[in-house]
């Protein structure tokens, strides 16, 4: 089933205007997203920045610090391009739960990074990177019904959530009490027996 985009004389819109649209979108939601993830995490220390984490036993798998915020970026652009995608989309049925449900996992990813790195609430991330998880999926169904590619592009992000798990999770089992631990500890708290 294929849309009919109208333009603003009610007439067809040519391929030309549906691109110069989506190009406009991308203007907006490519550094809307940058600025948003990392205003997020500019709300506490992240990586060796935090005394905190930087007290912790990481996991083997763990990427050096500088891998981070690499990959965010990719994949802030991946998710503004995806969402323009949708928005460009006028007409599309799903188009509008699909931006719904877009915004609801944003707020849930900009709200990981202060609840694990500013409020150690290790265990309440790990749920909420499983709900995000939840709700990404819910949005690349729909986002598949509205642009199939723009679900292709989101598989990047829910391959990285499901890492994030393993490794909050990994933190979590590797650091007894670590919600307990005070930040400018230089040890884990842990003993040897």
């Amino acid at each position: 089933m294929r849309e009919v985009a109208t333009n603003m004389a009610g007439g067809i819109a040519s391929r030309e205007q549906l691109r110069a649209s989506f190009l406009r979108w991308t203007a907006v939601t490519i550094p809307g997203m940058l600025l948003l993830g990392f205003g997020a995490a500019r709300l506490s220390p992240t990586g060796s920045e935090n005394r905190w984490y930087a007290a912790l036993n990481k996991p083997a798998y763990n990427p050096p610090d500088w891998v981070f915020p690499v990959a965010w970026s990719l994949l802030y652009v991946i998710l503004g391009v995806a969402l323009a995608m949708i928005l460009n989309a006028r007409g599309a049925r799903l188009r509008t739960p699909a931006v719904i449900v877009f915004f609801g996992q944003l707020v849930l990813n900009l709200a990981w990074s202060p609840l694990f790195f500013g409020l150690h609430q290790v265990v309440v991330a790990l749920v909420l990177v499983g709900l995000m998880f939840g709700v990404t999926m819910l949005m690349t169904i729909l986002f598949s019904q509205v642009r199939g590619l723009a679900a292709v592009l989101l598989v990047p992000y829910l391959v990285w959530l499901l890492f994030a798990a393993y490794l909050n999770y990994e933190i979590l089992a590797l650091n007894p009490g670590v919600e307990t631990l005070a930040p400018g500890s230089t040890t884990t708290q842990i003993r040897a027996r």
